[in-house]
């Protein structure tokens, strides 16, 4: 499992069990992921199927890594918990896309 998946999941679990801080920094380490997986699987030459699996699970980690951050910050920083239910429910699609697709590539 990717670990920018992981801490998503543990925020969504026990909201208090990661800070907000930690989820920030996960989303950018998410990010960077992303753009790592993009430029490797392009300079290995990989065939489409491959690139692009490649891509998109990390940009489904990406779209859960990120989404759990916003749903912390508006629930902490902001006090609006429609938003933070919003984004929570973001994060949850974003993870059970990316299993899939982990499931679909053998993983």
């Amino acid at each position: 499992m990717n670990i920018h998946v992981e801490l998503a999941k543990t925020y969504l679990a026990d909201n208090d069990s990661v800070s907000l801080e930690e989820l920030e920094a996960n989303v950018e380490a998410a990010e960077a992921a992303r753009e790592f997986a993009s430029w490797a699987a392009y300079a290995s030459w990989a065939d489409d199927d491959t690139y692009w699996a490649a891509v998109w699970a990390a940009e489904t980690a990406y779209r859960a890594a990120e989404s759990a951050y916003r749903a912390a910050y508006w629930a902490a920083k902001a006090n609006i918990p429609e938003n933070a239910e919003y984004f929570k429910k973001s994060a949850i699609e974003a993870i059970k896309e990316y299993e899939e697709l982990v499931r679909e590539q053998g993983g």
